[in-house]
């Protein structure tokens, strides 16, 4: 056998069980990146030496981090369902108001009953009642979704969040502070100018789901509809909302940061997200490209770099795993323990797979203060329609929810661009 090949032999991925537990998938995870930072150590050796990789080396590498990606992924998504509390809860702790509350949705779920629900929001003021526009879920369901989109959202659970009960939030913003000046104690005291306020608008949107069922499936009084219905809706508000943070066009849907004019950060002004760029079109620079980062770091000011996170995707994250600075140290760091995030530069990664690949002119990566700098806005409630003749013999349950968003401080949010300039 040649030595290429007994190479080969060696770096054949071995094939495991999916770990059952967030410690096991933790172990195996940084198994990985272990075996990832060896090989590419002798990658860069190789390139010292010879000016290139040895092929070997290299498709050996890129099988590695792609499984340093996969054991990422398996960890967050077990570190997720770790996280995600049960929907039922001893009656025992739950007012009788909420008890009532719960038995009568579930009789308007499973039987289309209607009578107890209209009695409750009649007594508590809803300007919602009614058969057209649906009825509130119970407080439980509608918890439980909002804090699984927290979850499963990296922008939902950066940002602020406002919950407001009309349909837009009007928000004052003061771009500069009041002036000051220094004088003697004697001194006249001159007026200072008055701080010029920009007023933002966010306007909530509709996000909607209409999952279905069979009226047998209802009737099973075994099946937990509540949890079904935060089953069914979850995962897609979270993905809608996800992608519409960051990438929507603020038509009929949240405005994403990204979605916002973007200006070189020397010449960035207010109403604008400043970028850095990287110097090459679609790619890094061949030396020095952790400069980059190191600017866009540096781009925020200190009050909001303090507090900033950097968002990517796993592809863009793959690469920037490879780099090390001046002393032969990687910048990417893998999190310390299960359910915390991997660093680069000391500050936190948040993946967010809704950020573009690097690509000409893309941009791909964002370091901000997200708290500051993006405001989420939730109208109060989660409603759902019952309907039964629509789709026979499914009944139909059209869920609705109401979701703004936007930028709110300009400063807070930098992105670098992959662009010559």
């Amino acid at each position: 056998m040649t030595e290429q090949a007994r190479t080969m032999v060696s770096v054949a991925p071995e094939v495991k069980a999916v770990p059952e537990t967030v410690t096991a998938a933790f172990d195996e995870f940084m198994e990985a990146f272990e075996a990832f930072k060896e090989v590419n150590d002798r990658r860069l050796g190789e390139i010292e030496q010879k000016l290139t990789a040895d092929v070997v080396t290299r498709d050996k590498m890129d099988r590695i981090n792609r499984a340093v990606d996969d054991q990422k992924k398996v960890l967050d998504q077990l570190v997720l369902k770790k996280a995600r509390p049960q929907l039922g809860r001893g009656g025992s702790e739950l007012s009788a108001e909420v008890v009532e509350h719960k038995a009568a949705f579930d009789a308007y779920v499973r039987r289309g009953e209607e009578n107890g629900l209209r009695e409750l929001e009649a007594k508590a003021f809803s300007s919602g009642t009614g058969a057209d526009g649906g009825y509130l879920v119970p407080p439980e369901i509608d918890t439980e979704i909002g804090r699984r989109i927290s979850a499963v959202s990296p922008m939902r659970a950066l940002s602020t969040v406002r919950t407001v009960s009309s349909a837009v939030l009007k928000k004052p913003f003061a771009a500069a502070g009041l002036s000051t000046g220094w004088v003697a104690e004697t001194a006249a005291r001159p007026q200072t100018n008055t701080p010029q306020l920009t007023e933002l608008s966010f306007p909530t949107m509709e996000l909607y789901a209409m999952p279905a069922a069979t009226q047998s499936l209802l009737d099973d009084s075994a099946v937990d509809i509540e949890a079904w219905i935060a089953g069914e809706v979850d995962i897609v508000f979270a993905e809608q909302e996800g992608d519409a943070f960051i990438r929507g066009d603020g038509t009929n849907k949240p405005k994403g940061f990204l979605s916002y004019p973007t200006v070189a950060e020397g010449s960035w002004s207010w109403g604008n997200i400043g970028h850095i760029a990287t110097g090459v079109a679609g790619g890094w620079k061949s030396t020095g490209p952790s400069d980059t980062l190191i600017e866009v770091i540096y781009a925020l000011k200190a009050g909001h770099r303090q507090n900033g996170t950097f968002m990517m995707n796993r592809k863009a994250q793959g690469d920037i795993r490879k780099f090390k600075d001046g002393d032969g140290n990687y910048l990417w760091h893998p999190p310390v323990s299960a359910g915390q995030p991997a660093s680069l530069m000391g500050f936190p990664i948040a993946e967010a797979e809704e950020m573009p690949d690097v690509a000409e002119n893309s941009l791909s990566i964002a370091f901000g203060d997200f708290r500051s700098g993006y405001l989420v806005v939730d109208r109060a409630g989660v409603r759902i329609l019952r309907d039964p003749y629509s789709a026979k013999p499914y009944v139909l349950f059209y869920t609705t929810k109401r979701v703004g968003g936007g930028v709110q401080n300009f400063e807070a949010i930098k992105v670098v661009k992959f662009a010559a300039s």
